[in-house]
């Protein structure tokens, strides 16, 4: 199946989270802008291993 779970890690503190992505139709690593509950605000998360 090419749609995998993926986690997503801020850039500026040690928050996860956690989405699916289809890798056939986007092979590159995902950057997103989410909210950041221990921060209390939107930065960005990038795809991690």
């Amino acid at each position: 199946m090419a749609r995998e779970n993926i986690k997503l890690k801020s850039e500026e503190s040690s928050e996860y989270y956690y989405t699916t992505k289809n890798k056939k139709t986007n092979p590159e690593r995902l950057v997103m802008k989410k909210f950041d509950k221990t921060l209390r605000k939107h930065v960005i998360f990038k795809e991690t291993k």
